[in-house]
């Protein structure tokens, strides 16, 4: 079987989600789950991915997550899955063709890439000790946020619209409150406002907070 929709839509093919409550990057993914109403068809097993013997290493081998698995075969990162959801929903994510399309999908890895800035921000607390760290890193690091920011702020997605870029942007808005790397709110305070009108259109962002099972 080949085809994406038989396969999803047979119910003795497994589809698991590994991910934690934590990650932005797989909080997107849940999102969109819920958004789609496809989240029964999809089971949340958490991963650790500073665990050598968890088998997420096995399933995508740079030990990322979200890593999506179909009947034991791995699909990943978020965005390739985000992808896939895009296919399942006849497009509800983004537009099919066009300039338009490759416009949000480079939205979307803007907002991903600026996650990505994030992560290393805090990774460099969490691994380096205080006297080992690189001011010059990290002031790159947040050079990378707030420009990414930047744009976002001057060109916001449509808060009411639920989509690839929407999505994503929201997930890594979420990651910032969580983890303050950066005070964003003061120097941000269009994509405040953003995030909070975002959030009281879509369910799904309390439904997906960190502290939700």
């Amino acid at each position: 079987m080949s085809d994406l929709h038989a396969i999803w839509a047979a119910p003795s093919v497994p589809v698991i989600l590994r991910s934690t409550l934590t990650s932005p990057f797989g909080r997107k993914v849940r999102m969109a789950l819920l958004h789609l109403g496809l989240e029964a068809r999809v089971v949340l097993e958490p991963a650790d991915t500073l665990d050598a013997g968890d088998t997420l290493r096995d399933q995508n081998p740079l030990g990322k997550m979200p890593c999506l698995l179909i009947a034991g075969e791995s699909f990943f990162d978020s965005h390739v899955i985000l992808e896939m959801l895009d296919r399942l929903s006849g497009g509800a994510l983004a537009p099919g063709e066009g300039i338009e399309r490759f416009r949000a999908l480079t939205r979307a890895r803007l907002a991903d890439g600026i996650t990505d800035a994030a992560l290393l921000v805090i990774y460099e607390g969490r691994f380096r000790a205080p006297d080992m760290a690189s001011e010059r890193w990290l002031d790159h690091l947040r050079g990378k946020m707030r420009r990414g920011l930047t744009r976002f702020e001057d060109n916001p997605p449509d808060p009411a619209q639920a989509d690839l870029v929407s999505i994503t942007l929201a997930a890594f808005l979420g990651y910032l409150d969580w983890r303050a790397p950066l005070d964003w709110r003061a120097e941000f305070p269009g994509l405040a406002e953003w995030l909070r009108v975002f959030g009281e259109t879509h369910a799904f962002w309390d439904a997906t907070e960190r502290t939700k099972t």
